[in-house]
């Protein structure tokens, strides 16, 4: 009888290799991080701002952040290829190797950090190696084993903000750790808002992401409200501390309220359409706050 061998099956996309490493880095996403750091970095910096600085931030938390998502992917590698929303992705697909992944977290993660340390100081960098170990190391796995994998994913997925406001204060303190809990409250309806949207697939790879163990329940949408509210004091403090003025604040008084209806909505009806119409508030309240934090200041 004739032996058989599976054969892995490569697609071929006619993508370069600089776009595969961009589909490991994640690029939108690792903005959108990029974007949090810089935006504390500019409420905690005293005096004329040094451009060539943010530019070295950007830089140091994009290599971060793009080492952190490779390492997850490079964990996940057989899971994604059960799911519909990540089996094309390079390495389920074999478009790049395990090696080449694993040499392109190592050198972004190194060269991070290194930015992170030498052009701000070291508890910036320090940070960063924190948010890169947690999210890929403790996160990651934990997914698999329990819905508070969303709460241990919100901490590194909420450093960035200490790690802008450190690189231009050298410190951690109360201004910092309020930055913080703004994008730790807003991360969980946030990624609830896409767990629920994306529960089958995610149910495919044995994720438990959603907080109650049936799945997209009133239970399930009910447990967004108290972090919404908790969003819309924390949004406050900046205020209540002399970061900001009046107009930020009433700006993210209105964002937080409009994102508040849609969670309670969905509580209501329960309905997916309603879950997006949750998922894209936090979209608009992440930059509409922050920035109107930024130019209050200014």
């Amino acid at each position: 009888m004739a032996k058989t061998t599976d054969i892995s099956i490569v697609r071929s996309t006619g993508k370069s290799k600089l776009a595969l490493f961009a589909e490991l880095a994640k690029v939108r996403l690792s903005l959108l991080v990029v974007f949090s750091a810089v935006m504390a970095y500019l409420l905690g910096i005293e005096g004329v701002i040094n451009w060539y600085n943010v530019l070295w931030l950007v830089a140091g938390g994009f290599f971060v952040t793009a080492s952190s998502n490779t390492i997850n992917q490079i964990i996940e590698k057989d899971l994604d290829k059960l799911m519909t929303r990540t089996k094309n992705r390079p390495l389920p697909t074999g478009q790049l190797t395990l090696v080449e992944a694993a040499i392109f977290a190592g050198v972004t993660g190194v060269l991070g950090l290194f930015i992170l340390s030498y052009f701000f100081n070291t508890l910036s960098g320090v940070l960063g190696a924190l948010s890169l170990i947690s999210y890929a190391f403790i996160y990651t796995p934990s997914k698999r084993l329990s819905p508070v994998s969303v709460f241990i994913g919100a901490i590194p997925g909420s450093m960035p903000l200490l790690i802008g406001w450190t690189a231009a204060t050298e410190a951690i303190n109360v201004q910092g750790i309020i930055l913080f809990g703004i994008q730790f409250f807003w991360q969980i309806p946030h990624f609830w808002s896409i767990a629920w949207l994306l529960n089958d697939d995610y149910n495919k790879a044995g994720f438990k992401l959603l907080p109650s163990e049936n799945g997209k329940t009133r239970l399930t949408a009910l447990q967004n409200i108290p972090y919404l509210f908790m969003l819309i004091l924390s949004g406050t403090f900046p205020y209540i501390l002399g970061m900001t003025g009046k107009v930020s604040l009433l700006i993210s008084l209105i964002a937080g309220s409009y994102f508040l209806f849609q969670g309670v909505q969905l509580s209501i009806d329960t309905e997916d359409k309603s879950a997006k119409k949750l998922m894209f508030a936090s979209f608009i309240y992440l930059p509409v706050v922050f920035l109107a934090f930024v130019i209050d200041k200014i």
